[in-house]
């Protein structure tokens, strides 16, 4: 389920082969005064009975690979890497990105530091 800032993803245990899980993933943007616009993400939930929580910063010209920190971080998790709970409703991935791309008044095409890449994980 997505609500802007907010997606809620849940698998009752053996369904489909995996784990059960119940994820919360909220994100807002936030100015930092040297970094400038920041994607601030938290994951919350619980993995196959394991409860769990995680945070993360991304900048603005990196923020779009979001899906690629979550996956990795659920899959520290108990969560195997081809079963991330964001690409299960590709629509719903969409409306993410979306919202994200409007709270940091990005524009498609726009450059991408490559310190930020090494900085933010991917």
């Amino acid at each position: 389920m997505f609500e802007p800032g907010h997606l809620h993803r849940s698998n009752p245990p053996g369904l489909g082969g995996q784990p059960g899980y119940s994820i919360d993933f909220y994100y807002e943007v936030r100015k930092d005064s040297q970094e400038g616009p920041m994607l601030h993400g938290r994951l919350v939930g619980e993995i196959d009975g394991k409860a769990f929580e995680e945070t993360f910063a991304m900048h603005r010209d990196t923020a779009f690979n979001f899906a690629s920190v979550i996956s990795r971080l659920v899959a520290k998790h108990g969560l195997p890497a081809n079963h991330s709970p964001i690409m299960r409703a590709h629509q719903e991935y969409d409306a993410i990105f979306e919202d994200i791309r409007a709270r940091l008044h990005a524009k498609p095409g726009e450059a991408v530091n490559l310190d930020h890449v090494e900085r933010d994980g991917l």
